[in-house]
């Protein structure tokens, strides 16, 4: 696409021109800011659905008989990759966690003024209800061997991405820029980060240690260059610091994904879009140190070995379901965090404050990490398809 050649000099100015306005613009232009920041973000979240169904469903078609093998390996790796990289964040939490001097106190925020004016535009339906819609009738169309309907949607792939190119991609510098805007002028980036700044290093340095693990894996499985994969990822990876959603770096992950020659095309289009919405280990990694520095703050001590491992677990199937969305896996898992491991009604309300608030300082690093992860599962997904001899679509 050559309209995104240039699209990660484009964010990078997109975050550091919004740092930058953020601390100088005054709340009434501020108000613009946030008006249009909201337009925006419906704008994109609205084409996520229709970027979900348009190459989902089209790539299990193109799979033919292979379809339902390739989606329960999908979900399998995709699992299997978000539990291993939270036991790895649970190991460095219990060696690391008593030995930091994290402080639980916050500093308030500037309250963001509201929108000038609320412009809606629904989705055509919830991302997970676009999810089962996309597979299901993939593999209705590959049971019944339904030739027109498989036509229709292959031509809705090419609108779709007709869509992305022109109007996704085009877009996020601006509602980059507006994001980053935002987080200046409300002080989250200058008062709450530097009372996590280590906690939130040391996350970061368990998602490039995952991400390496996850690569090396990839590439000794495919026995193709996970280094021709990782490198067209700096677009994505930069889209989802920005916009701290798998959903909304779709489009961008779709563009990297294509331009690398260790990935099967039909792989890219049929894993991509699955993986933004069903594997979410950077997330799910954060969240199980921060639960446990969360624990350490509020009650002393970090919790039971047992604890830990029935709720990484279960996160991992409520990552699978999580929207890929700003604080979807956290979201997603509350209902986790309090009936595991914050079971006491007097003091659970702090710290689901608490893990919110930390949580959403580094949300757009886990989603980095998420979507950068997506080209090692479909690396894998490659690799799986040639050594059993599932033929490209």
């Amino acid at each position: 696409m050559k309209k995104s050649d240039n699209l990660p000099l484009k964010l990078l100015v997109g975050i550091i021109v919004g740092i930058i306005a953020g601390l100088l613009l005054p709340e009434k232009a501020m108000t613009i800011v946030v008006t249009l920041k909201y337009v925006l973000n419906q704008l994109i979240m609205f084409c996520v659905p229709l970027i979900v169904i348009g190459f989902i469903a089209p790539s299990i078609t193109k799979m033919g008989s292979n379809a339902t093998r390739m989606l329960g390996v999908a979900i399998v790796i995709a699992y299997v990759s978000t539990v291993l990289a939270t036991l790895m964040s649970m190991a460095a939490g219990y060696i690391l966690v008593p030995h930091l001097p994290i402080a639980s106190t916050m500093d308030g925020l500037k309250e963001l003024p509201g929108v000038a004016f609320q412009l809606d535009i629904p989705q055509i339906m919830p991302v997970m209800s676009a999810l089962v819609f996309s597979i299901l009738v993939g593999l209705a169309a590959v049971w019944t061997k339904a030739k027109t309907v498989i036509a229709i949607l292959d031509e809705f792939q090419n609108i779709v991405l007709s869509v992305v190119k022109k109007v996704v991609i085009p877009v996020l510098p601006f509602f980059i820029a507006l994001t980053f805007c935002g987080l200046s002028y409300d002080g989250t980036i200058t008062k709450q980060f530097p009372a996590f700044l280590l906690a939130i290093v040391i996350v970061m340095a368990g998602h490039y240690i995952w991400l390496a693990v996850l690569y090396g894996f990839a590439g000794a499985y495919s026995g193709r260059s996970a280094i021709d994969v990782v490198k067209y990822y700096g677009p994505a990876y930069l889209t989802a610091v920005g916009t701290m959603s798998s959903a909304a770096t779709l489009a961008v992950a779709l563009d990297g994904a294509r331009k690398s020659p260790s990935l099967r095309p039909d792989m890219v289009e049929f894993g991509i879009p699955l993986f933004a919405n069903i594997h979410l280990c950077g997330s799910a990694l954060t969240e199980t140190f921060f639960v446990m520095i969360v624990s350490k703050v509020l009650f002393g001590r970090l919790p039971s070995v047992g604890s830990m491992i029935l709720f990484i677990l279960l996160l991992g199937i409520f990552a699978i379901g999580a929207p890929g969305v700003p604080g979807g896996t956290v979201m997603a898992s509350l209902g986790l965090i309090t009936g595991i491991l914050f079971t006491d009604p007097a003091t659970s309300g702090d710290a689901t404050a608490l893990m919110l608030a930390i949580f959403a300082l580094q949300d757009s690093f886990g989603t980095a990490c998420n979507v950068t992860g997506d080209g090692a599962l479909t690396l894998i997904l490659t690799g799986y398809a040639e050594k059993h001899g599932i033929k490209e679509a």
